[in-house]
Formats: C-alpha cells, structure tokens, sequence
C-alpha cells in the first residue's frame, strides 16, 4: 500500500470524537471583541463559539481577527454577533476526520462544531488532523 493509500485509510478510520477538542468556550453574542480577544490571548483558543438561545450557533476565529477585524478596523466595542459566522459548521463525532478534512476543504474553513445527537460537545481544527497524521497513531 502506499503512502497516499495508508494516509487516507487512517483518516477514514479515525473518528472525530478521537481527535477534537472538548473543552468549549461559549459566550453572549453582545460579548464585545475586545472580551473575546483577550479570552482568546489568556486561554490560548483559536475560536470561541457564540451562543444563542442558549446553544452555540456561531463561530468566531483568530483569522476573523485579521480577515474581518483589523483589515476593517472594527472597533473591539463591537458586538461579537456583529463579526462572528453564523451558522457555525459542524460535523457528527462519529464522521471519520477524512470527512472532517474533505468539510474543511470544501467550505474554506478551518474549524468545525463536532455534534453528538444534535449537540455541540467540541471542535476539531486543521491542527488537530495535522496532529494525528504526523503522530500516525
């Protein structure tokens, strides 16, 4: 089998809920920027979801910082719901992270929501699958 045919086996073989990240970080969608910017700096995140009605609903990234804040100069009094995406992206935890990727690629995104019977229970990142090839675990 070759390299290519080995890769995508393991990727089709390794479930989401093996590789995401389960501690979330949810907040109001009036939490402004400058909140979320220092969440994200003492935390260590590269997303924070945003809730409404209670359940996250949307997404806001480190990238949003450069692409749609700063390029922007958007005030960081600004609400988050005002810069977050909306609808957030999610994948089921029993998805296979080939169809993670294949997501991510086919949305131009790099985060996605993982779900468990319609809830979000974590994120799975382009760093988590770098993580998993180059571990080949």
């Amino acid at each position: 089998m070759t390299y290519q045919g080995t890769l995508e086996q393991m990727l089709s073989e390794t479930m989401v809920k093996d590789v995401m990240t389960k501690a979330l970080v949810l907040v109001d969608p009036t939490t402004t920027l400058y909140q979320i910017s220092k969440m994200m700096d003492q935390g260590g995140m590269g997303s924070i979801l945003v809730k409404k009605d209670g359940s996250p609903s949307g997404i806001i990234t480190d990238r949003d910082f450069a692409i749609r804040i700063a390029a922007h100069s958007v005030s960081m009094d600004t609400p988050v719901e005002k810069i977050a995406s909306f609808p957030v992206i999610s994948i089921d935890s029993k998805a296979s992270m080939l169809d993670a990727a294949k997501t991510m690629s086919d949305k131009k995104i790099r985060k996605l929501a993982v779900t468990e019977e319609g809830k979000v229970v974590g994120i799975i990142t382009t760093t988590d699958l770098v993580n998993k090839i180059a571990s080949k675990k």
